[in-house]
């Protein structure tokens, strides 16, 4: 079990910092950011290469909604939830701490938001708090759908992280815009809390959204008759 939090932990820290850290540092560098595409693209290559790196310990999880929808699934014992979403949670936070030193280290930095989730005026594109719950609802509980698929016993092996990867950078091309892209309370969590303000009082949001879509994609899955 230690072996598996410590995989969860540096999973969902590598997620925060690599993600986080690419809106927060390289998204509007003068003249050559990286944009919402960069962003995008670096959000899916955390979690593919941290689910081939650790995923056989742990089985890269690296977000509490994942764990509890894998758990309605039955791919994940419901009794090992609090574990590895204390530790996925801590994983972020350390990202963002370490994050946080690092872009305060540039005089007269402005790191706004922080690259923090938000809704209404604090939505990068000024969408309501209707729209930012149903966004992430909906992107989380196909995310579940694919993770599920992905590491199904009939599919293809050894392509899940991929196929879970591209999932996650297609999510970030959606809804960017829209919330800043959650479908993860650990990710959510460690930005807001160096954010403060704002972003801690719409943090109750990505934490219900979430869990709520992978409930949702869990029980889609289940429908389907594919548990296993």
């Amino acid at each position: 079990m230690k072996a598996r939090l410590l995989a969860e932990f540096l999973g969902t820290f590598w997620l925060v910092f690599g993600g986080c850290g690419s809106a927060v540092l390289a998204a509007a560098f003068p003249e050559l950011g990286i944009g919402f595409v960069g962003v995008a693209l670096a959000f899916g290559l955390t979690v593919l290469t941290m689910a081939y790196a650790v995923g056989g310990i742990s089985g890269g999880h690296f977000n509490p909604a994942v764990s509890v929808g894998l758990a309605v699934a039955g791919r994940f014992e419901a009794g090992k939830l609090p574990h590895y979403i204390v530790s996925q949670v801590l994983g972020a936070i350390v990202a963002a701490a370490v994050l946080y030193v690092i872009a305060t280290g540039k005089a007269g930095v402005d790191l706004g938001g922080f690259a923090s989730n938000g809704y209404g005026e604090h939505s990068p594109g000024g969408y309501s708090l209707v729209s930012a719950l149903l966004i992430e609802i909906v992107l989380t509980a196909f995310f579940l759908i694919i993770i599920l698929g992905s590491t199904h016993g009939k599919a293809p092996a050894g392509f899940a992280p991929i196929a879970i990867g591209l999932a996650l950078t297609l999510i970030h091309l959606i809804s960017i815009p829209v919330t800043n892209t959650s479908v993860n309370p650990a990710r959510s969590t460690g930005q807001a809390l160096f954010a403060g303000g704002w972003a801690l009082q719409q943090l109750w949001l990505f934490w219900l959204a979430p869990i709520v879509g992978a409930v949702v994609g869990a029980l889609l899955w289940r429908a389907l008759g594919e548990e296993k």
